[in-house]
């Protein structure tokens, strides 16, 4: 699954650097994937809303297993 996640980070990175941002990813256990969003990302106001809205959904619909995405 790690390699699957690692993938799929790499689709949504190109949406977030257009930004300013980046996302890290740092680990998957028990079906819940932290990942760290850095650069404008990092301190945006919105970084929330696009981590549940944008990044959990893009993710839980390719990989129904994950039952979470968090920020560290």
């Amino acid at each position: 699954m790690e390699e699957e996640l690692r993938l799929l980070i790499d689709e949504i990175r190109p949406g977030l650097q257009a930004d300013g941002g980046d996302i890290e990813f740092i680990g998957v256990n028990d079906g819940v994937v932290s990942v760290r969003l850095v650069g404008a990302c990092g301190h945006c106001p919105l970084s929330a809303v696009t981590l549940k809205n944008g990044v959990e959904r893009f993710i839980r619909r390719r990989l129904p297993e994950v039952k979470e995405v968090v920020s560290v």
